[in-house]
């Protein structure tokens, strides 16, 4: 039977006067582009539809032909411009028919097949295929194709399995091909082995010899950069292909070196694997998620020739991770003054404590995980000058032993990389060279008479020998200003480091960067307690190499009655005022006893004696106090701030910015400060002593003064 008098045996009893009377749509699609360029018949015969549609009698000019979706899968109706258009005439009420030469060309998605099946049935429009027509608004014909909506997305997914499934197996022996990355080459017998070129390899080493000494990747890349020293890619596309180009190297170059682990030797397959909760369909690359080694899908060691050992490479992905500047992650080394950022380990809830950092620069540490996360306290927090003058000494005393060892060391590597740096600078003269000669070859190979191509093969042999000449130049340049073997005078200063390792640990030009990566090497983390509240405080140290070291140090604190032995130094200095002792006489005493002030003074002096021994209520009575008339809700500067439990000396701060609404100064002396202060002013003072720091310098970043009291007084007046 051919194809008239099929289509002369298709039923049409379901079409109706209302169907002829709006169009027939025929759509047609290819699964990709190739099919539509080799699979031309398919595309043919759904052309040939529209000869279906005359038959059934819709007239030439009322058939649709939507073809915009030629070369698109239909696993999705996302990208696919021709179905979007399809459902959108239906839902106009402007299609009668459609024609489709199976149901797998309309959609192999339930969800989008059973949308258009609902859209055509509130519609009253039919569907057709090779097999019959169907009306989506009777049961058995909606049955039928709900069947074969189904049956052509299992299609779909039988098809994908066996792909996937056929690339894993080929995985599993090693032999799927996928790009190599930079450094490797692939022989025409599928092998993998380095790449010929022995400049490309040695950048290569260089690079992961560079970031286990300098530790970051931006290190490694200023490295680069300062010796102009470049990559060796083999091109992937274009007319070039195969063959080497030396590139700058970039940020996301080098971390893509270190992440691969194809440097090791080790084939992969799986590495990277779609989340379905970040994928988007249509959109192959998207929802890709790195996944640790022990889930790759494929992992084959010693597949290839590698750089690096895997203990290597797992070395320096950690090293990445340690590098972000993460809650609980150490960091990378910067050049705030805090020289133990990163490594201190809060004792109490094993939380990694961070830096703050006060007006004049003084750092501090401390743990606020739990305010920051749960609204908590602070868990405790000291000062970072007292931590880091104990730790740099231990660490100090640690290097000692080692420092002629270090000194031949450092020797050694500066020598080696002179050493490298010279042989790639050789390596670029040598391929200076070859490229010179073979230009000279190419113009010594042409005719003479042919002066169109000799002129221009002249200049291009021209511009190669001017290149090489320039780099000679500069490669004298660099052999007078680092030569390979270092100079007498130079190894004498090395050897020096092995005496005056503390002198160099505190010159102007050692960075803090620079002490942050020497205590890095040799200490893996600190953990501190600090007793209560007071100026004590146990530091463990946990050293590389496995051994921890415990003591106790002391800490500033703001009050006196904050140290451990306060009640120990009253009865002291309560001794002392009985003895009459002069302010001299107690300050040797109690540095005899082992007594020290809560500040960051080492020494007692006589102003800080006298003054603990006042507020003691000890030594000498001071002569009877001026009486002064006060007005009503007036207050002596001293008497307001034991109201508003606060210091005196913070409360006459106020005074002078302004911060408190009025205020007088007697002229006369000892020139007391009276304060007025009612009870609506002292509530908002209080409010003002309790504020947070963190909220007066959210206000002031904004602009604002927090605490400038409206319409603030200050005189001066007599008493």
């Amino acid at each position: 039977m051919n194809l008239k008098d099929e289509i002369s045996s298709w039923p049409s009893d379901k079409i109706q006067a209302s169907h002829l009377d709006r169009l027939a749509a025929v759509y047609v699609r290819q699964s990709t582009l190739q099919q539509v360029s080799e699979h031309q018949e398919s595309t043919r015969l759904q052309y040939g539809l529209a000869n279906r549609a005359k038959a059934l009698g819709w007239q030439p000019e009322r058939v649709l032909i939507i073809d915009d979706d030629l070369g698109k899968s239909g696993s999705s109706v996302e990208g696919r411009v021709g179905f979007q258009r399809l459902v959108s005439e239906v839902g106009l009420n402007h299609v009668g028919l459609i024609l489709g030469i199976e149901m797998s060309r309309l959609a192999r998605s339930s969800k989008d097949w059973h949308q258009l099946l609902e859209i055509c049935a509130l519609f009253g429009t039919l569907i057709a295929d090779l097999d019959g027509i169907y009306d989506p608004s009777h049961y058995n014909d909606r049955l039928l194709l709900g069947l074969k909506g189904s049956f052509s997305e299992i299609e779909l997914h039988v098809l994908k399995q066996r792909m996937l499934q056929g690339r894993l197996n080929k995985a599993q022996r090693g032999e799927l091909g996928f790009h190599l990355p930079i450094g490797y080459v692939r022989r025409p017998s599928g092998d993998i082995c380095f790449d010929p070129d022995e400049q490309a390899q040695q950048v290569i080493r260089l690079i992961f010899r560079k970031f286990e000494e300098l530790g970051t990747v931006h290190a490694v890349l200023r490295y680069l950069a300062l010796h102009q020293i470049q990559l060796g890619v083999r091109a992937l596309h274009g007319a070039n292909k195969g063959e080497l180009e030396w590139r700058r190297p970039s940020r996301s170059t080098l971390l893509s070196l270190l992440n691969h682990p194809a440097y090791t030797g080790a084939y992969t397959y799986g590495r990277k694997q779609i989340d379905p909760r970040k994928h988007k369909a249509g959109r192959p690359h998207t929802g890709l998620v790195v996944k640790p080694p022990e889930e790759w899908l494929v992992l084959i060691k010693n597949h290839h020739p590698a750089y690096i050992s895997w203990e290597q490479y797992q070395q320096n992905r950690a090293q990445l991770k340690a590098n972000q500047n993460r809650a609980n992650e150490r960091g990378n080394a910067r050049q705030g003054r805090a020289l133990l950022s990163g490594l201190v380990v809060c004792q109490r809830c094993g939380n990694r404590m961070s830096v703050q950092y006060h007006r004049r620069g003084a750092p501090r540490y401390v743990c606020r995980r739990e305010a920051a996360e749960h609204g908590g306290p602070l868990c405790q927090c000291l000062s970072g000058d007292c931590l880091d003058e104990y730790v740099t000494e231990q660490v100090l005393a640690a290097l000692k032993p080692a420092a002629i060892e270090l000194s031949l060391s450092v020797a050694m590597q500066v020598e080696q990389n002179r050493y490298e740096l010279d042989q790639l600078w050789k390596q670029r003269l040598e391929r200076a060279k070859f490229e010179a000669e073979r230009a000279g070859r190419h113009y010594r190979f042409i005719e003479p008479e042919n002066r169109l191509v000799a002129r221009q093969l002249a200049q291009d042999w021209e511009a190669k020998l001017s290149a090489q000449k320039q780099l000679q130049e500069e490669y004298q340049r660099f052999c007078c200003q680092q030569p390979r073997q270092l100079s007498e005078t130079e190894k004498h200063s090395i050897r020096q480091l092995a005496n005056s390792l503390p002198a160099l640990w505190n010159a102007e030009t050692t960075t803090h960067a620079q002490r942050k990566e020497i205590i890095r090497q040799v200490i893996q983390a600190i953990r501190v307690k600090v007793e209560g509240e007071s100026e004590l405080v146990h530091v463990n140290i946990d050293w590389a190499g496995g051994f921890s070291s415990h003591a106790r140090i002391i800490r500033p604190v703001g009050k006196w009655s904050q140290l451990s032995n306060y009640p120990q130094l009253c009865e002291c200095l309560t001794q002392c005022a009985q003895s009459n002792m002069t302010a001299n006489e107690i300050i040797t005493r109690l540095h005899q006893q082992g007594f020290y002030p809560p500040k960051r003074q080492k020494t007692f002096t006589q102003e800080m004696v006298r003054a603990l021994m006042r507020q003691l209520g000890l030594g000498k009575q001071s002569p009877p106090k001026p009486h002064i008339l006060l007005a009503d809700n007036e207050w002596r500067l001293p008497d307001l701030a034991r109201e508003l439990d606060m210091p005196a000396a913070t409360l006459h701060s106020w005074v002078q910015r302004g911060w408190v609404k009025k205020a007088r100064q007697l002229t006369q002396p000892p020139k007391y400060w009276i304060i007025w202060a009612d009870d609506n002013e002292l509530e908002r003072l209080r409010k003002q002593r309790q504020r947070s720091a963190p909220d007066i310098l959210h206000q002031r970043w904004k602009g604002e003064d927090p605490t400038v009291a409206p319409d603030s007084e200050m005189t001066k007046t007599s008493p």
